[in-house]
């Protein structure tokens, strides 16, 4: 059976969601969704021009004259007359420009003697000096966030600058949580196992945590037993946006999930992707609602999370560009070639290198834990260098 390659799995998955409903929030509530429309300026910024100094405005020709000083402005409270020649008003910084005047001399090169005032300095080289026009950062009807983006503390502050009270987002994506296997048990509490065969269960935190910051909305089914039954009916009936299961998505006796979904009207989408760890990943659709299949192996849940669920929740919020950024970090020791799956190597970045670690095993959830990247080494991808480059994506 021909594996398929991560890129195409990803894309696919992506098909699989439905876009959700977009709500307006004010712009306290709007950090870290994505805008679903255009955030454009209602006002100009600034509104007028404004002195970006605290000194003098005055007329650029008027320069080797001296002047005299016929009013204050201040942000918020404007000189309301005109500088003709010969005169000048003291300006603070953000304070509105007065009619006449095109330049600000610096007070750190004026001198001033009752209402009179000279030049003590070369002044300004030109007129528009120490001035922010009026426009400077953007105009109204400006595109200050794109549909798409992510409304990060900046943008929000931009947002407000420019008269906007609201912003469009999806609503939460619904994200149920199913682990499955008769060994889990939850984490901290009694078991009828003994303590040799209970396992405590890990991956629905972790994937808790990986979607934390996407606002999402988390449905938890717990842990489903190895129970064709009990897995149909929480299948069939769960209302989310995306449903992730953890477990059972491999070709044993007990690996009930692919024919569970099948029961509940799922349709599979495909299953298997050539990439290590994650293998045995699936992904399919029942009605309006996305499953993504993990494997039970938490190492190997977490990166197919990475992956797949994580861009699939930000893909449904509105973001334009949902895939993890990658970056390029120097190896710190040499690789040995690559099979024919993508690999994403746990690894520490120590002195701007990448070292991986030395056992690869998906089981071992320690190994993560150390971990602050995954080294992405493509299949085929022939031995490595300590000091080649290589392709990164951050964990930590």
């Amino acid at each position: 059976m021909t594996l398929l390659p991560v890129a195409a799995a990803q894309a696919r998955v992506l098909a699989l969601g439905r876009a959700v409903d977009s709500v307006e929030v004010p712009l306290h509530e709007a950090l870290g969704r994505w805008a679903t429309a255009a955030v454009v300026a209602r006002r100009t910024q600034p509104a007028s021009d404004l002195s970006a100094m605290d000194g003098y405005a005055l007329r650029f020709a008027d320069l080797s004259s001296p002047f005299h000083v016929i009013g204050e402005s201040a942000a918020g409270a404007p000189f309301a007359g005109t500088v003709a020649a010969g005169q000048a008003v003291r300006i603070f910084t953000g304070a509105a420009m007065p009619a006449g005047a095109d330049t600000v001399l610096v007070q750190e090169e004026a001198a001033r003697d009752g209402a009179i005032l000279t030049l003590a300095g070369e002044g300004p080289a030109h007129a528009g000096r120490n001035v922010r026009p009026r426009g400077l950062d953007f105009a109204c009807g400006d595109i200050l966030v794109a549909p798409g983006e992510r409304l990060t503390p900046a943008r929000l502050a931009v947002a407000a600058t420019g008269g906007v009270a609201r912003i469009a987002v999806a609503r939460p994506v619904r994200v149920a949580l199913a682990a499955t296997g008769d060994e889990l048990v939850e984490p901290g509490t009694a078991s009828p196992l003994t303590a040799d065969d209970a396992l405590p269960e890990s991956n629905r935190l972790l994937l808790r945590a990986l979607l934390a910051d996407l606002g999402v909305e988390i449905v938890d089914l717990g842990i489903l037993p190895d129970r064709l039954d009990r897995l149909t009916h929480a299948f069939a009936t769960v209302d989310a946006d995306v449903l992730v299961t953890t477990g059972g998505a491999s070709v044993g006796d007990h690996d009930l999930v692919r024919p569970a979904l099948a029961a509940a009207g799922a349709t599979l989408d495909f299953w298997r992707i050539a990439l290590r760890p994650g293998k045995p990943m699936l992904a399919g659709r029942r009605g309006d609602m996305a499953v993504v299949g993990l494997p039970g192996n938490p190492v190997s849940a977490f990166v197919t999370a990475l992956l797949f669920v994580r861009p699939l929740v930000a893909h449904l919020a509105g973001a334009a560009q949902p895939f993890p950024p990658v970056s390029r970090a120097l190896l710190g020791e040499d690789l040995p070639a690559n099979g024919e799956r993508t690999d994403y190597l746990r690894a520490e970045l120590r002195d701007g290198r990448a070292f991986a670690s030395t056992i690869q095993d998906s089981s071992m959830l320690r190994t993560l834990a150390r971990s602050t990247c995954l080294i992405v080494r493509e299949p085929h991808a022939p031995t490595a260098r300590a000091g080649d480059s290589a392709e990164i994506l951050m964990i930590a």
